[in-house]
């Protein structure tokens, strides 16, 4: 009898998660990440741990405004990176290879977070330490610029969206999870705004990268969402498989 062909393992892919606000972006990058056993990136953490590096130094004054100048001397010393829970194998983010995951989690450093992120010089110091982290393949990056800056060639790039009165009544059951009582009218109006400075600010909008897979989850739950993106998953695999045939 002839030999069985020999087959390869088929190797790991990089999937980047694109899209708005509340729109269920680290929910699925989690979950793919756990049921693919690949690592998950969470960019958002990064900006945050920078926010928090910041504080920490004395480089934010009593109004909330960043000193740029030394902030950006001091970005070689932030030593942003990712540590493992070894109960739960999630991905904790690290400053200098303490784990800060507990402390920045507040609307305070949130904000801060985003102060930080529209720096330029920032952005390029995250960009390549995100874009080192995926060379390995098998990870899981969400955030706003990953299929269109930071993965490019992401084998998987999903675009999530969702309307936005269904974004909206997901935050505001977020907040109340928080504590925090808000009308949805309000949450409303700061989703359409968030929306608008996503989309036109000047340091790498939110945008759709063109081979993107577009996921509207108005009408899916949870679990619909992860099958739909588990078989885009097993596409992409298989496409990557018999390209390099």
């Amino acid at each position: 009898m002839p030999p069985e062909p020999e087959t390869k393992p088929i190797q790991p892919i990089n999937i980047a998660i694109d899209g708005f606000s509340s729109c269920g972006k680290s929910t699925l990058a989690k979950a793919l990440a756990r049921e693919l056993h690949y690592r998950y990136l969470d960019t958002g953490a990064m900006y945050r741990a920078i926010g928090y590096f910041a504080l920490n130094k004395g480089l934010v004054d009593k109004d909330g405004n960043v000193d740029e100048a030394n902030l950006i001397l001091s970005l070689p010393d932030t030593q942003v990176g990712f540590a493992i829970d070894p109960e739960t194998g999630a991905s904790m983010v690290s400053l200098a290879g303490q784990v800060v995951e507990p402390f920045i989690r507040n609307l305070h450093i949130a904000t801060l977070a985003s102060k930080v992120s529209q720096i330029r010089q920032v952005r390029d110091h995250m960009q390549i330490l995100q874009k080192q982290m995926a060379e390995e393949k098998g990870v899981v990056m969400d955030g706003r610029d990953i299929g269109t800056v930071v993965m490019p060639r992401a084998e998987l790039k999903i675009f999530m969206t969702a309307e936005p009165s269904v974004r909206a009544q997901r935050r505001q059951i977020e907040l109340e999870g928080q504590g925090k009582i808000m009308d949805l009218k309000t949450v409303l109006d700061q989703q359409i705004a968030r929306d608008f400075e996503d989309v036109n600010r000047k340091e790498d909008p939110l945008r759709q990268a063109e081979d993107a897979r577009i996921l509207d989850n108005t009408d899916l739950t949870a679990e619909q969402q992860l099958a739909l993106a588990l078989y885009w998953v097993h596409q992409a695999k298989h496409k990557e498989c018999f390209l390099k045939k």
